[in-house]
């Protein structure tokens, strides 16, 4: 008699990702659905958009800045075509807002004042900077 095949991890069950500390980062950053904007505020109860990256990858690990415009100019360049759960979306043209691609052209970030971290289309946040790999 052959053992029933384990279930898929977490980080599985969200997609995957672009790299184990990504697919990790989706999971810490879904965990804080609802967590209240706060301007410089990286975690763990409230976030500005680099604050939730910085916290979420932190949690594997991963020491990012607490900056949206170095997260654009850090990791791995991927297109948009190419986009992973994990990967980081850096958005207008001075890099000034930034989140976690959690799959099916959705998003997790911390938006702005009065408004919770959510999950949300990509294209809710303006024009697309660029993507970066960590």
């Amino acid at each position: 008699m052959q053992a029933a095949a384990a279930a898929p991890a977490p980080e599985a069950a969200i997609g995957g990702g672009g790299s184990p500390a990504g697919a990790g980062a989706v999971a810490a950053a879904l965990t804080r659905i609802g967590a209240p904007y706060s301007w410089g505020g990286s975690g763990p109860n409230a976030f500005d958009c680099s604050g939730l990256v910085m916290w979420a990858y932190g949690q594997q690990g991963v020491s990012l800045p607490h900056s949206s415009q170095a997260l654009a100019r850090g990791g791995t360049p991927v297109s948009l075509s190419e986009l992973q759960p994990g990967d980081v979306i850096n958005f207008y043209g001075d890099a000034s807002h930034t989140g976690i691609y959690v799959g099916n052209g959705m998003m997790v970030h911390a938006s702005t004042y009065g408004v919770p971290v959510a999950v949300v289309p990509i294209t809710s946040s303006g024009p697309i900077y660029n993507a970066r790999r960590y």
